[in-house]
């Protein structure tokens, strides 16, 4: 070997170790990321389950079903690698264009996860909503969890039963026992999804939590609200529009927001006796507005009426849900 070739080659292993020492020895191939679906019937806490890994609000719960309506995509990120979580609407049944919508988001998602997340509650009954599912999961090819969530509602010992109910209907990779609501199993299923990704570089930077934009939050806050404080009084038709989100000088946020409803007879549930229902909603959504922007907030609400919202393709663009993101 000629001086002038040891000379190339040395600048090439020195260029290596530099380039190493920037990166860190072999980054991507001991950390593991990917894309992780959480489906499930509506109502089995799947909004609670992300929430409580990611550690931080991103989306909204209610005991009604049907609250997630959207993909919302949020982002762990450890020294083990990155878990981008797709929470989607559950699978049901549905009546109008939102819930075709909401189906197809569920469904479309199974086919961009590397993994996939089956939430089911604590019970041996397997409806037509699960059959449904079992018929999905076993088109794909991507690894799926069984996570039995809830088992704070039940004795240990009759967990077997539940689990025998579910063992020959798809080819899971792993069940789990986990209660989303108190945390118990949580971090067993962070650790075994880890283990089922793939090695390579994170999607994300480590600070990022969610793809929603923030006004997108915002106002699924408030229709968080408006579901909690209505309980059986008004229907799934409500929808809630971020009209303008503006940072005053001083730091405080103004934000209004038009909460849209189908009926005049909601309109007067919605706002009240003397706005008193309306104030309500209002005061429970900004404190948490507050704790997500890192200020104080002024929220102006109103109430509209847009009647058979629902099954209008141009409102429901409109309120964001385009059939072209399916």
């Amino acid at each position: 070997m000629s001086k002038k070739q040891h000379n190339e080659e040395q600048k090439a292993l020195d260029l290596d170790a530099l380039l190493e020492s920037v990166a860190g020895p072999s980054s991507d191939a001991s950390r593991r990321a990917g894309f992780v679906a959480i489906i499930g019937r509506p109502n089995v806490g799947k909004s609670t389950l992300m929430n409580r890994i990611i550690g931080q609000k991103i989306a909204i719960t209610s005991d009604k079903p049907q609250t997630t309506r959207n993909r919302i995509q949020t982002v762990y990120t450890d020294e083990r690698g990155q878990i981008v979580f797709l929470d989607t609407p559950g699978i049901h049944k549905a009546h109008n264009k939102l819930g075709d919508y909401m189906v197809g988001v569920a469904e479309h998602t199974l086919k961009d996860a590397d993994l996939i997340l089956w939430l089911v509650e604590p019970t041996d009954f397997i409806g037509a909503g699960e059959r449904h599912i079992i018929e999905q999961l076993n088109k794909v090819t991507s690894p799926v969890f069984l996570v039995i969530n809830k088992v704070d509602t039940v004795r240990k010992e009759q967990l077997l039963p539940f689990i025998d109910a579910y063992r020959d209907k798809v080819d899971f990779r792993e069940v789990i026992p986990v209660s989303a609501l108190k945390g118990t199993g949580c971090d067993t299923l962070v650790q075994l999804i880890f283990d089922n990704l793939p090695y390579g570089p994170a999607f994300y930077d480590e600070d990022t939590l969610t793809d929603q934009p923030m006004k997108q939050i915002v106002a699924e806050l408030i229709r968080e609200k408006v579901l909690r404080l209505l309980k059986d009084e008004i229907p799934h038709g409500v929808a809630v529009g971020i009209e303008s989100m503006k940072e005053r000088d001083n730091g405080i946020m103004d934000i209004e927001a038009t909460i849209y409803c189908e009926r005049d007879s909601h309109k007067g549930i919605i706002i009240g006796k003397g706005g008193e229902m309306l104030k309500r909603i209002g005061s429970k959504a900004r404190p948490e507005m507050e704790d997500l922007l890192e200020t104080k907030v002024n929220l102006k609400l109103w109430v509209k009426v847009k009647k058979d919202w629902r099954d209008s393709d141009y409102l429901l663009k409109n309120f964001g849900f385009r059939k072209e993101e399916i």
